[in-house]
């Protein structure tokens, strides 16, 4: 099974594009903090970044009402792909196709947008990104 829930704040405002067939693709990273203890005993906050994906309809959805900072529920799969960079390098990048998000900031809060909060589920647009380079 491969399954990711993840909960965290937004890093950047989402970018929307179109794939080649005309399908809706937004991309995001987001935030993950947890706590740890040092040897010591000491309280460490640490931070882990996810890059984000989603398509079609949800994407529309995360495009228009999500923003830098804005926490965020990300419910999806783990995708592991190489492609070569712009200068000819072949890399790995390690991304969260997403299938369900939840918006958990606060309507009240600035910048929170009028959206309804709740389940928003969607394709998880398997095969599309060939056709989006990183």
């Amino acid at each position: 099974m491969n399954k990711t829930m993840l909960i965290g704040n937004l890093g950047r405002d989402p970018e929307m594009s179109y794939t080649t067939s005309g399908k809706a693709i937004t991309r995001f990273s987001i935030a993950v903090n947890r706590v740890t203890r040092s040897t010591t005993g000491e309280r460490q906050d640490e931070t882990d970044w996810f890059n984000i994906v989603f398509f079609d309809r949800l994407a529309e959805t995360c495009n228009q009402y999500l923003k830098k900072g804005h926490k965020v529920y990300v419910e999806g799969r783990l995708q592991v792909r190489k492609y070569t960079d712009k200068n000819g390098v072949e890399r790995t990048g390690v991304e969260i196709i997403g299938y369900e998000m939840e918006m958990l900031t606060p309507k009240g809060q600035p910048g929170s947008g009028a959206s309804p909060s709740g389940y928003l589920g969607g394709d998880d647009g398997l095969g599309d990104l060939d056709d989006h380079p990183f």
